[in-house]
């Protein structure tokens, strides 16, 4: 493709865009579908890539935040068009003869913004090719590398589903002659931006969605949770710096907590600004009546360094405190940067009269916030919505990512384009995707996700429970031909006599597949499926430890499913019920059953499987419930001979899924007591089944169980970036997955208690930092307790430390002879895919990728 820098070659680009939008008109729903799948998963994929070159490129905002942006533009947006009909008949009543027809418009021209190049491109061209139409993008000249190279990969992905050639363009070097020439030529422009780029696009004689400044207020009643409300404000506002520009402006506080909500403020890491400090920086805000571009999206310190003072790197908010809302005050606009403006109301009519003002002074029909018990001051929230000229009304919600819709809310379209509606000057109200007409104003409350408990139909979990478990597979669910998948190991030494003595004795036909690697590949599950085609079970037998229980998960899901990808099994996903590949239906063929013959992995009742790219060595954690066995037999009797490295490893590898489970962001009630017994039968019981297992029949029984228990804890309440680190380290290293956890899990610990995160999770039922009391608690289960909970945490964390050294964990990753060199030179690549790691996502502290760094160097060097 030529470069298009001239008037000539984007004439040439609108020509081969109007030409494939002619012909993709014409397409089918099911082939624009199957597009929008194919860009969908790509541009999830490369979310990381983007996300580092518009970081780069752009010096503004934080690298992991822009990769969310990247996923969100990519698995939301997805999810919430997937089924959505746009071609054709869309509804039709033969009655009364009407019919309502899906036609596209034409060519989009969209307009893309410095603050979210890569994301925004995702993002638009997913609706365009939704709704049959193609798209030239305009880039901001500031960051035309990462948005073009996002444009590049959409339009590769797009064609490689059957989009034709050119549906999508781009102009290689921006310049306002061009970009004008682009929206006078589109159809239809899609203009996000600053107030100049979307007022000219409103002024091209051309259809255009364009949206207005944010300067988002938010109100904290004295009704409200304070905590929560700081959290999420906080949690709002650092979110790439403050460059979505729904993110508070403004924080409007009722006097008689406004003392509280300030030292919640500092207790968590912001800045209030001295009264020299706050001139300085309010004369670096505006530059010009305009916003000062060096701000946008930098760090605190780096904002303060440019006023002319310093502050500590790890300062989150600088926050001015301002007597009076007055327009000509630079803290009364949108800033588009982690620096807040704080004002105290008299009472809740003085609130709604200052957040009223302010949106006035900017952002009017954006957004506003409010944080109230919205139960009981139901009038509150109705006085405060009425009075609030803003198409989106956040409720005790972070005003961000809730203004972006479907994370901390349902039914508010996930977006990355805000309308404004009339009030803000623009054709919509809504968040723009493939429909919006008219003016409608959104009260969107915080709402925790719907929640579940899943685990196998059946667990069988006595000693000699074997017998009665198998007696089923024949008599009541008439299976006949069982495939059994183990190791080497298990099998030369007799593992699966009893199985297969009691498969005769019911006259189930068997074969055994005894290949299972320790760390199992993707080339070893290829060579199962062969063996289960030939031979066609009707149940899937797993003998042995988490490898084992996983290579058949694996074997399972191919032999049911022969044209299934793995790359699109191993796909990552923010929320298990908006991911955008849909795992195939099991069960079609083969009944599963797991049979561990170690205490620790909890595969036998999890929806987890791990496999090894063997030829990248890169570990692939999947996750869903398709993957759930049918039936666990937790038979102690497998367990009795386990040798005591195996033990002691897969010990400590249940301990920390306990642990991990209790205090994820997705912990609820039904796994909290699962976790606590769980952690309280291995302290009690391992060392003795570590020292005396083959005899102590009793603490074999326990560790079986206690294991099966934190697998089914872990199962609905997912785990955290010990286990991402974990999967890493052993994919780098070659360190067996137990030993890996026993390494990290102390340094993990002290990670997530810090009650002052620089970021927390992300999940909405978790409303502020709350590990270090979690992690007390399942002290205190233990009868472990200290003067407070900084002691008591103390306490645990050396007890876990006295119980790794009793059962013969060695204290660092040097112990266990990973070279130096080797280690540092695998140390960038081991801490960025631990932030992409699958498990990543449910850990209580969200984590940057140098701080997983951080603490993979104290697990080798031994700081702790």
């Amino acid at each position: 493709m030529d470069v298009v820098n001239s008037v000539e070659s984007l004439e040439a680009v609108l020509f081969r865009a109007r030409q494939a939008q002619e012909e993709f008109s014409k397409f089918t729903q099911e082939q624009v579908d199957r597009i929008f799948l194919n860009v969908a998963m790509v541009a999830n994929s490369k979310r990381i890539d983007l996300a580092k070159m518009a970081f780069e490129e752009t010096k503004m905002g934080v690298l992991e935040d822009k990769v969310i942006k990247n996923h969100f533009a990519s698995e939301y947006i997805y999810n919430k068009y997937k089924n959505v009909k746009t071609c054709g008949v869309l509804e039709q009543d033969s009655a009364f003869g009407y019919t309502k027809v899906a036609e596209p418009i034409g060519v989009v021209a969209g307009i893309i913004p410095t603050t979210n190049p890569t994301s925004t491109v995702i993002f638009k061209a997913l609706i365009s090719l939704k709704t049959r139409n193609g798209i030239v993008i305009s880039p901001h000249p500031r960051a035309k590398k990462s948005t073009i190279a996002a444009a590049k990969l959409v339009l590769q992905a797009a064609k490689q589903a059957g989009a034709p050639d050119g549906i999508i363009g781009w102009i290689d070097e921006p310049s306002l002659e061009l970009t004008n020439m682009l929206m006078r030529e589109a159809d239809i422009i899609l203009a996000t931006g600053g107030p100049g780029m979307v007022k000219a696009a409103y002024s091209s004689g051309k259809p255009a969605i364009g949206v207005g400044a944010g300067n988002a207020p938010a109100v904290i009643d004295e009704s409200c949770d304070i905590k929560m409300a700081v959290m999420s404000i906080i949690h709002s506002k650092t979110f790439d710096n403050g460059l979505i520009c729904s993110s508070e402006q403004s924080c409007v506080v009722n006097a008689s907590i406004y003392d509280e909500v300030k030292c919640e403020f500092l207790l968590r890491g912001c800045y209030f600004l001295k009264p020299d400090e706050l001139e300085k920086v309010r004369s670096i805000i505006l530059i010009n009546g305009m916003l000062n571009a060096k701000i946008v999206g930098q760090k605190p310190c780096v904002i303060a360094r440019l006023a002319g003072f310093e502050v500590d790197e790890d300062v989150k908010v600088l926050i001015g405190e301002i007597d009076e809302v007055s327009e000509s005050d630079a803290f009364a606009h949108e800033k588009l940067s982690p620096i807040l403006a704080m004002y105290k109301a008299k009472n809740f009519e003085d609130s709604v009269e200052k957040a009223k003002t302010l949106v006035e002074f900017g952002g009017i029909g954006h957004t506003s916030s409010i944080y109230l018990d919205a139960v009981k001051e139901r009038d509150k929230l109705f006085r405060f919505q009425s009075a609030m000229k803003t198409c989106r009304v956040m409720v005790n919600t972070p005003s961000a990512q809730g203004a972006i819709g479907d994370i901390y809310n349902f039914k508010h379209i996930p977006s990355l384009t805000l309308g404004c509606g009339s009030w803000g000057g623009n054709s919509i109200s809504d968040n723009v995707g493939i429909k919006n007409l008219i003016n409608i104003k959104k009260v969107v409350e915080r709402r925790e996700n719907m929640l579940w408990f899943r685990a196998p139909e059946k667990v069988y979990f006595k000693k000699g429970c074997m017998g009665v478990a198998i007696r089923e597979l024949k008599e009541v669910l008439n299976k006949s031909r069982a495939f059994i998948v183990t190791d080497r190991f298990l099998y030369k030494n007799g593992y699966t006599k009893n199985l297969t003595s009691y498969l005769d004795d019911m006259g189930i036909v068997h074969h055994t597949f005894y290949d299972v690697e320790p760390d199992p590949t993707i080339a070893c599950a290829l060579s199962g499926v062969q063996g289960m085609r030939s031979f066609e079970p009707d149940v899937i037998i797993a003998v042995g430890g988490g490898s084992a229980m996983d290579a058949a998960k694996i074997m399972w899901v191919m032999y049911e499913n022969p044209d299934v990808e793995f790359n699109n099994l191993a796909m990552r996903f923010m929320d298990i019920r908006k991911r955008v590949y849909t795992y195939p239906k099991m069960g079609k063929k083969a009944y599963f059953v797991a049979c561990p013959t170690s205490a620790g992995t909890g595969s036998e009742v999890t929806p987890f499987a791990v496999i090894t790219d063997e030829k990248t060595s890169i570990k692939y954690p999947l996750a869903d419930y398709e993957l759930m066995p049918d039936m666990a037999i937790v038979d102690a009797d497998l367990m009795m001979n386990a040798p005591k490295g195996l033990t002691s490893a897969s010990g400590i590898d249940a301990l920390v899924h306990a642990l991990e489970a209790y205090v994820s962001v997705m912990a609820t009630g039904f796994t909290d007591g699962l976790c606590l017994v769980a952690i309280k039968n291995v302290f009690k019981y391992l060392k003795r089944a570590y020292n005396d297992g083959p005899i102590d029949v009793e603490a074999r029984e326990n560790m079986a169980q206690a294991a099966t228990q934190a697998g089914m804890a872990f199962a609905n309440a997912f785990l955290g970036v010990c286990h991402s680190m974990a999967h890493k380290l052993g994919a780098f290293h070659h360190l067996p997955h137990g030993i890996a956890n026993a390494l990290l899990i102390t340094i993990v610990m002290r990670f997530n208690a810090d009650e002052n995160p620089r970021k927390m999770g992300t999940f909405p039922q978790y409303k502020y930092p709350n590990a270090l009391r979690r992690y007390c608690e399942c002290a205190e289960f233990l009868g472990i307790k200290g003067e407070n909970d900084i002691d008591t945490l103390n306490k645990f964390i050396e007890a876990i430390e006295n119980l790794k050294r009793d059962v013969g964990i060695k204290p660092t990753i040097r112990d266990y002879g990973v070279a130096e060199e080797d280690f540092l030179k695998s140390l960038d690549d081991m801490s960025q895919c631990s932030f992409d790691d699958q498990c990543t996502g449910a850990n209580p502290r969200y984590p940057l990728i140098s701080e997983i760094k951080d603490m993979f160097k104290k697990a080798y060097y031994g700081e702790n």
